[in-house]
């Protein structure tokens, strides 16, 4: 299972090669056919729908679930509750969700496009300057969410096996130290 981000480092894998079943994330299901898309934002949702051709299901929020189309499906509980913001599921974002999407149907996850990071502080994504999508110059994201919501998954499948594909420079979060983690060169990921 391939857990699939739209950071700029995922642009060196041929996602198309990829013939593992696939979990990705808002417009990659403009240049790719995936198995399971995440979209919580209602504009990605509606321009998704339209692509819908390339996906198997699609899951949101249950508040934006349009229509009565078979495809769309709301989104799986946490695996905890927290007392903080970030333990909301109204904020986590579609990458975590992608995440845990990955480790509920496999034990075995497979992770691109996790940047986290903006190597410039600017947006680090490989839509940006498109519709639905922030501008190049804006400033980066701050991760912390993600890395909380994405650990946080690790930590409640213990029983999975999570391999974070990067650039050499990528440094792992600490939160994310685990027995179950491991991070691997993107040039040594493999099209099984």
């Amino acid at each position: 299972m391939i857990a699939i981000g739209n950071g700029e480092s995922r642009l060196e894998i041929d996602i198309d090669h990829i013939t593992e079943t696939k979990v990705g994330c808002n417009a990659i299901i403009r240049n790719h056919t995936v198995e399971h898309l995440v979209c919580v934002d209602k504009r990605m949702l509606k321009e998704c729908v339209q692509y819908s051709i390339n996906a198997g299901t699609i899951y949101t929020r249950s508040n934006l679930v349009i229509g009565d189309s078979e495809i769309i499906k709301t989104l799986p509980e946490l695996p905890y509750t927290g007392t903080q913001r970030w333990d909301d599921p109204f904020h986590w974002g579609s990458g975590p969700y992608a995440v845990l999407i990955a480790a509920q149907l496999s034990k075995t996850v497979k992770m691109i496009g996790f940047d986290l990071y903006s190597k410039d502080n600017f947006v680090n994504n490989c839509y940006k300057d498109t519709e639905n999508y922030d501008a190049s110059a804006k400033r980066a994201v701050d991760s912390r969410y993600w890395v909380h919501q994405i650990g946080k998954v690790f930590e409640f499948f213990p029983n999975r096996e999570f391999a974070i594909y990067q650039t050499p420079d990528w440094q792992l979060p600490e939160k994310w130290i685990s027995p179950n983690v491991r991070v691997d060169k993107i040039s040594n990921f493999t099209y099984t």
